[in-house]
């Protein structure tokens, strides 16, 4: 974020610190080296089915502005078994990126989850990457998934600033977690222990997540508090136990600011020596040293300790020997979020398939609009996470909230989320080392874009310090000319590049090449040095199961999901009925693949239960995969992948583990993730099949055997690196068309998308949709940053 003020509280009995005490050097370890990022994820929807495509766009901040750390962001799609199914490769520009997973038939009806961080955020805890839940339908699954209604909750009780201290009226926070939907209604009371029938205070939830009350704790009692839900389940808390010194901090705000009490029992020295330390995003903003011998102080921090704008403050005392005493977290401006909001020219035509459109006045200060016009469906329970709740709360904060987006609404409830805060501790730093002195093990650092380590060979054989010429080139791009030489090692680098579309290497020793003999024979295989990170935790929990029951009811949106699929395989099916040509073309590659198999495989790799890839005649896109294991996620049914401790991806085939093949001869999975795509010809994934049970054989390309339409080509040394994805455009229904005519109840629920929505020739930015035969409540969500990185933002229900 953008620098912010910097307060020294003078008032009586307060003063400023010495300079470069423990503190000052902690201070300056939290900010030199404690920068740390978020991810947010705005997906299209929350749920799909196979035939979907997931549409998302990233956001990436560094506290509360776009950062400018990374320039790669990493989004991968786990199973329930934490095995990854998919994952991209993203471009960040000015914190934001946008991308498409396509989900294809043979996914498994299930809960999957969407998994989004950068390598910076690899140096700090995982429990910051962005996690999100994603429930994906299969019509054709055996076991179908179904949301528990059911679901237990947890409650627990924390005092104001964490002590709880006798004769000092504490404020506590009570909290409800659960998986799912927690229950609307609960309320509670508190006793003392020895005196169960004796309510000393009774409270009522404020939301689904949080309720408060206050206590005045006595010398030598124990307190619990019962929390009952409006089912009568009932929990017991057992309150801290109440200590007979220390400092209790409690907060208000009022239009000035923030209003703090420092109260302290049986203190030595009263308040004498304490510091109080303020930081908004590990960035120090305010600090006092107190020097009255009383056990109170008091005083008011201005809201300009953060620009006047949204933010969380976190509020630590320290006692005479530096050691924390008390915490607190508090939100500055929480009702005053500063945004800007886009002039629309909004007049929404309700009729069944009716083209709507809406233009955003352009301001000069936004160029890019992140727009999304879907299906609300107003019966619904909604557990939303927004970008204003991500930014501002659950990107920082990893404990379930129950629809966090609640917080954030224009009728929103400052009680409700100042006890969510009083109930949290900032985890990003602890005052503990950072007050040691430790700072985090840098083991990524940022690099702009992509970079790759080569190793070149000559015949099989290390070549240092030789001069190479490579030719790099894209299907839009010219060529590039560029000359390296290799390292002591034998090894080539390509730094900070950026391509997001098949890069092809052309490569040869630096000399005539009419001088290249036969016996050269020259190798690079490239790895990639910005790379994901295996994922060490455990998936969150969730609140969805598998049933084996094929007749199990569905809920509404689903149904409707699954008639958009039906509608889309219509369409696509009468479209396949006019391209004979194509059906012929097919048959032919078909005959290849045969011809391909009978020249590679032996008897007993002959099996009739598998699935074969011709990467000679078919699958050209294979060579841009940095291994053939990766190629093949997701691409054959019940083949899934698991991530071991060196990042190798262990192939399994309907749960039980494959044995790997290279021509024939068993290999472990290292061989084959060295192997270069562009040497392997043709690859069998075999189901139980004959002698080998569950495998894949992987055989690599022998003699002259290329495609026939490559033949007549100069034969060079060659490869192809696969850089960042190129996310789908989203394509509106061609309505006109004879079959999209045959639809007789048109479901979608996106109706538009567009991450980068910009003026066209001078017009203003337009978003044009057509309704599906029932939308009549459309959200409308609309995002941009202005060159401050001051959010545009438009989250509405328009009928």
């Amino acid at each position: 974020m953008k620098k912010i003020f910097l307060f020294f509280l003078y008032v009586v009995g307060m003063s400023q610190l010495n300079a470069q005490d423990k503190i000052d050097k902690a201070i300056q370890n939290l900010e030199q080296n404690y920068p740390q990022e978020k991810v947010y994820l705005l997906l299209d929807k929350d749920k799909y089915v196979v035939g979907d495509h997931i549409y998302f766009k990233s956001f990436v901040f560094n506290g509360y502005g776009r950062s400018t750390i990374s320039n790669t962001l990493f989004v991968e799609l786990y199973d329930h078994n934490k095995n990854m199914v998919d994952k991209k490769t993203v471009f960040l520009k000015d914190g934001e990126g946008d991308g498409t997973f396509v989900l294809n038939d043979f996914l498994n009806e299930d809960i999957y989850f969407l998994r989004a961080y950068t390598t910076w955020m690899a140096n700090f805890s995982e429990e910051f990457n962005f996690m999100k839940q994603v429930p994906i339908y299969n019509p054709n699954s055996e076991s179908k998934l179904i949301l528990d209604k059911n679901t237990k909750w947890t409650a627990n009780a924390f005092p104001e600033s964490g002590t709880f201290i006798e004769n000092i009226p504490t404020k506590f926070a009570v909290r409800l977690y659960s998986q799912g939907t927690p229950p609307a209604a609960w309320s509670g009371y508190v006793i003392d222990s020895e005196k169960p029938n004796e309510k000393l205070v009774t409270f009522k939830n404020i939301d689904e997540n949080v309720g408060t009350f206050t206590i005045n704790p006595k010398a030598g009692k124990s307190y619990k508090a019962i929390v009952e839900d409006n089912k009568g389940v009932k929990q017991t808390i057992n309150l801290p136990a109440v200590s007979n010194s220390g400092i209790n901090l409690q907060l208000t705000s009022d239009p000035k600011g923030i209003n703090y009490k420092m109260l302290g029992a049986n203190l030595a020295q009263g308040l004498q020596g304490y510091t109080i330390i303020g930081t908004i995003n590990n960035q120090l903003v305010y600090r006092a040293n107190i020097k009255t011998n009383a056990n109170e102080a008091s005083s008011n921090i201005p809201n300009k300790v953060s620009n006047d704008e949204t933010a969380v403050l976190n509020l630590t005392i320290f006692d005479e020997k530096q050691n924390v005493a008390a915490q607190r977290l508090f939100f500055v401006n929480p009702k005053k979020i500063n945004l800007d909001e886009p002039t629309l020219a909004l007049s929404m035509n309700n009729e069944p398939r009716a083209f709507n459109s809406f233009d955003i006045e352009p301001d000069g200060d936004h160029s890019s609009y992140t727009v999304l016009v879907k299906e609300n469906n107003p019966g619904e329970i909604k557990n939303e996470n927004t970008l204003l709740s991500a930014k501002w709360l659950t990107g920082d904060f990893t404990d379930s909230i129950f629809n966090p987006s609640q917080y954030f609404e224009k009728d929103s409830n400052p009680e409700a989320i100042d006890a969510i805060l009083i109930s949290e501790k900032w985890k990003r730093f602890d005052w503990e080392s950072v007050l040691a002195g430790k700072t985090p093990e840098f083991s990524y650092k940022p690099q702009k874009n992509l970079s790759f380590k080569g190793k070149v060979t000559n015949n099989g054989r290390f070549i240092p310090n030789k001069s190479l010429n490579l030719l790099l080139k894209t299907e839009k791009s010219d060529k590039s000319f560029v000359p390296v030489v290799t390292d002591d090692n034998g090894f080539i680098y390509l730094d900070n590049i950026y391509f997001d579309e098949p890069l092809t290497i052309s490569y040869y020793l630096n000399k005539d090449k009419k001088q290249v003999s036969e016996s050269d024979n020259l190798n690079i295989s490239f790895q990639p040095l910005v790379t994901s990170i295996p994922y060490k935790s455990a998936l969150p929990a969730t609140n969805y199961r598998l049933i084996n029951d094929k007749n199990a009811a569905q809920d509404p949106a689903i149904a409707k999901a699954l008639q958009n699929r039906k509608n889309n395989k219509g369409i696509d099916d009468f479209n396949k009925e006019t391209l004979i040509e194509e059906v012929k073309v097919t048959a032919k590659k078909v005959d290849k693949k045969a011809e391909l198999d009978k020249q590679l495989s032996s008897g007993k790799f002959s099996g009739m239960n598998s699935t074969i890839f011709d990467l000679v005649n078919e699958n050209k896109d294979a060579q841009t995969s940095q291994n053939i294991l990766q190629w093949l996620q997701g691409r054959a049914a019940g083949l899934t992948f698991t991530m071991d401790g060196s990042g190798n991806l262990i192939p399994s085939i309907r749960g039980s583990q494959a044995s790997l093949f290279l021509d024939e001869m068993p290999v472990d999975v290292s061989m084959i993730n060295s192997l270069p795509v562009s040497d392997i010809a043709m690859v069998k994934v075999m189901k139980n099949d004959g002698l080998v049970g569950n495998a894949i054989a992987i055989y690599t390309r022998r003699g002259d055997m290329i495609a026939e339409e490559d033949k007549n080509k100069e034969k060079i040394n060659k490869l192809v690196l696969k850089g960042y994805d190129k996310s789908i455009e989203f394509e509106l229904p061609d309505i006109t068309s004879d079959a999209y005519k045959k639809i007789t109840k048109d479901t979608r629920e996106t109706l538009y998308w567009n991450p980068s929505l910009s003026e066209d020739g001078g017009l203003a930015p337009r978003a044009k949709f057509f309704n599906n035969d029932e939308a009549k409540n459309r959200q409308i969500i609309i995002i941009s940053f202005d060159k401050n990185d001051k959010l545009l933002y438009y989250n509405e229900i328009v009928k």
